[in-house]
């Protein structure tokens, strides 16, 4: 059995919401503030200073993907790192977007050197990750994200996995605490590489490990 791996690809594998501000500056008149912590708080209309509601948000994130995917850049060291754990272990990017953008995100990747299997999800990741692990049955798995509330979706249905906080946006990160139900947070992708190698050579489960 070989280990296996379970990425996110936004501000994990390719910087998003850098690239997401300057579209919303450009098409839409909105401020785009990364130290508001959270989508919701970060956008403001800049004709009357309203903050950009729930409903709104979605809409623009919808109209980012997939028309404005282009725009995103790799993550330093991201490509590199894949292509070394990928010498010992599986590796699957489940991605929040919708099944439409699946074959767009494939061939963006793909673009920044970076091929491996990609699923899409809506919702926490807790499930699609242990359906993973049912299917893989591998020796190791680590989880790779960098929204908290999926660290605590894995933790609660697939216990066994590592689970590692990354926030990769240099800007973003500082404003973004370490994920309550994660093992580590590490934000660079040369040192989150020698993290999860350490796993997967140690050959044991979190939950044995935690244990």
């Amino acid at each position: 059995m070989k280990p296996l791996l379970i990425t996110d690809c936004d501000e994990v594998l390719l910087h998003m919401v850098r690239h997401f501000g300057v579209w919303l500056d450009e098409a839409h008149e909105i401020d785009f503030a990364m130290e508001g912590g959270h989508f919701e708080n970060s956008m403001t209309r800049r004709a009357d200073g309203s903050r950009v509601v729930r409903e709104d948000m979605w809409g623009l994130i919808n109209g980012f993907f997939p028309a404005e995917m282009g725009r995103q850049t790799l993550v330093p060291h991201a490509r590199e790192a894949l292509a070394a754990l990928a010498e010992v272990a599986d590796i699957v990017v489940l991605t929040n977007l919708g099944d439409h953008c699946r074959e767009h995100r494939i061939a963006q990747l793909a673009t920044h050197g970076i091929a491996h299997r990609v699923e899409c999800n809506q919702g926490g990741k807790g499930d699609p990750v242990a359906r993973l692990i049912a299917e893989f049955s591998p020796s190791v798995a680590v989880f790779v994200d960098d929204l908290p509330v999926h660290h605590e979706s894995v933790a609660k249905h697939a216990p066994e996995v590592f689970r590692l906080h990354m926030v990769s946006e240099p800007d973003l990160a500082p404003h973004v605490p370490p994920a309550p139900f994660a093992h580590a947070r590490i934000d660079d992708w040369q040192d989150a590489q020698g993290w999860i190698a350490a796993r997967f050579a140690a050959g044991l489960t979190a939950d044995a490990q935690d244990g």
